[in-house]
């Protein structure tokens, strides 16, 4: 099964790790470190040309999303109840 992101990003469910509202990226210490460690490895991509409403952290990448945070995560459990 595939979650689409965005633009022209899908990825497959089974690499999905989280999916968090941009807002944490400011709001906790931990995640902010988590962030500029993904950058600092290029493990980073934005996709589109929207703003960013959500990270998406998956095994190899963190994406920011211009999906909100709550549709993409209806996206991720319509597939787990299927």
């Amino acid at each position: 099964m595939f979650i689409h992101l965005g633009g022209e990003k899908i990825i497959r469910a089974s690499e999905l790790i989280a999916i968090f509202d941009i807002s944490i990226e400011k709001s906790s210490k931990i995640s902010k470190q988590f962030i500029q460690q993904a950058l600092q490895d290029k493990r980073t991509e934005q996709i589109g040309e929207e703003d960013c409403k959500s990270l998406v952290v998956t095994k190899s990448k963190v994406y920011y999303s211009p999906i909100s945070s709550t549709t993409l995560k209806k996206r991720a459990n319509q597939l787990l109840t299927n």
